[in-house]
């Protein structure tokens, strides 16, 4: 059994692999201030909740955008779990060949999520992110990480909205009934939806001129890919576990 974690700003997904069979999957809040006992115990009752116990775990993966819980998260893996985590970072073999200025700056999401991609749908390809920023990938046919585009998720920018604006309410990200809004919050709402696949579809645009390759699939991941990815023009492939199983992939390379 392999543990596959996801450290993302919002949230921390966990995955429980048993061989390159997804068996659970569990999305937990990102706290910070947790104490490596607090999140050790958090894992071993998730796990146990799918019948299976700390020491049938042979392995963890982690990937990781917040480095500040990094030191407790590990820390709890090492007394719970009993085994050394392995973090995607330097020293990583993902068989990805990062063509940014400095490769250091790429984010450990956007590796795992370009590496799943490339094996499950072969290239080119564009990946879109839906967290708590929306990112974009850009692979060529060889194969080459060429960079992207990061830009505000839905969830920030309606949040930014709300803090900012002191008429308008906090509301339910959902697709309203018509994009011209009648009140307010289906205004919002509109806003925040077709904006959103607005934004997608034309920086979509941009990089498929960029690349100038054909038959260049289009794959959407994170919490938000469902909601966003019917209202789009542009994306082929919505795939909701594609990091969880580009971890489990970069951990079969390097073991």
């Amino acid at each position: 059994m392999i543990l596959a974690i996801d450290v993302g700003n919002t949230n921390i997904v966990v995955a429980l692999f048993d061989g390159d069979k997804l068996k659970n999957s569990w999305r937990i809040s990102t706290d910070k201030n947790k104490t490596s006992d607090e999140i050790g115990i958090t894992l071993c009752q998730l796990t146990e909740h799918s019948g299976i116990k700390a020491e049938q775990i042979e392995d963890v993966i982690i990937s990781s955008v917040v480095p500040p819980i990094m030191h407790s998260l590990c820390n709890a893996i090492r007394k719970y779990i009993k085994c050394e985590p392995m973090v995607v970072g330097p020293g990583v073999k993902t068989g990805l060949n990062i063509k940014y200025d400095n490769p250091k700056e790429v984010g450990a999401d956007r590796i795992v999520n370009a590496v799943g991609a490339i094996h499950k749908y072969g290239k080119p390809l564009i990946l879109v992110d839906f967290g708590t920023a929306t990112t974009f990938c850009a692979i060529d046919k060889n194969g080459d990480y060429l960079g992207g585009v990061i830009a505000p998720g839905v969830k920030v920018s309606m949040s930014a909205l709300f803090e900012r604006a002191a008429k308008l309410p906090r509301v339910e990200i959902k697709k309203p009934r018509s994009a011209i809004g009648k009140n307010t919050v289906s205004s919002m709402q509109s806003g925040a939806v077709y904006g959103q696949a607005g934004q997608v579809d034309r920086i979509v645009d941009e990089i498929k001129k960029e690349l100038n390759e054909e038959n260049v699939k289009v794959i959407a991941t994170g919490g938000l890919s469902v909601l966003i990815a019917p209202e789009s023009n542009c994306i082929d492939i919505v795939d909701k576990t594609l990091t969880l199983d580009g971890l489990r992939i970069i951990y079969d390379m390097n073991k």
